[in-house]
Formats: C-alpha cells, structure tokens, sequence
C-alpha cells in the first residue's frame, strides 16, 4: 500500500524515546511521531501519552527521499485544527514595564563596549590572549592540587 500524505490510519506503538514514538504501519512500514505531535497540550513526558503496543490512529504528514515517514497523533484527532499558539509572557515580565536597560551600564556611567571599532583580527587575537590566561590559571590551578599525589609521607623505599 502506498502511503500519501494527509491519510489517517491506525498503527500498532512499536517503540519509544525521548523525542517521539516509532508506529508499525503494516507491510513493513514503520513511522515516527514526533513528541509535539502526540498530543495537543504539552507533553513532557511521552509514556503519559502512549506505550509499547498500544493500537494508535496516525496522519502522514511527509514521508521523505530516504523514505522516512513522519506522523502525527494530535492531528488524527476528530476536530483538530491547526491553529497558531498563543504566545504567553513569562510570569516575570507579565506587570512590568517591558525597557531594556541602557548596554554596558555599571553604576550608572555608560561605558563604551571593548570590541567597538576593533577590526576581525583584534577581536581574535584578543579572545586568543583571554583563553591563554584562562588555561594557564586552570593548569596551575590543578598542578597545585595534583602536587601532593604519589608521595607516601613515612613509607620505606
């Protein structure tokens, strides 16, 4: 049977990940649904939803050249529609006056940022000197703390 794209069909759970569930199709096909399409509220953690050889109804929703068949559960649904999410504000942001502080502000003076008017180089080489020093301080950091192993205070040779 050749799969087109937007049929509804019924499907067996095969297998499950962290990012969808694998569906046996028949006739050796095997799909995915991805984890935000199993259902239409959040899903965190996919096994609240489906498990292993629960009979599921799917819609393709592409199939591509490697022959990969994507599906989707929510979408199989009766009365679904595809409607754009609404975007909530962060909790922290839901009464507060939405200004961005003014860039490189520290007690109140303005300061001009180190890499305005630097050319490519400047800022590489700049960035190359700062991870020097960055390892040169973790190198010695472990040295001294490594400097003390192997050594048996009392032990005879």
């Amino acid at each position: 049977m050749a799969l087109e794209i937007g049929t509804i069909l019924e499907g067996k759970v095969t297998g499950l990940t962290k990012f969808g569930a694998f569906v046996d199709l028949g006739n050796g096909q095997t799909g995915m649904v991805h984890i935000s399409e199993v259902a239409s509220t959040y899903v965190n953690e996919i096994t609240d939803f489906v498990e292993p050889g629960q009979e599921v109804k799917v819609k393709v929703l592409s199939i591509d050249e490697a022959g990969k068949i994507s599906l989707s559960i929510k979408q199989a649904e009766e009365g679904y529609e595809d409607k754009p999410r609404e975007k909530k504000p962060h909790k922290d942001f839901e009464n507060k006056k939405h200004e961005r502080p003014a860039p490189n502000v520290w007690q109140g003076q303005k300061q001009k940022p180190e890499t305005e008017n630097l050319t490519f180089e400047e800022m590489m080489s700049k960035w190359k000197t700062s991870s020097d020093e960055k390892m040169a301080d973790l190198k010695r950091s472990t040295d001294t703390k490594h400097s003390g192993y192997g050594k048996r205070s009392g032990a005879r040779r």
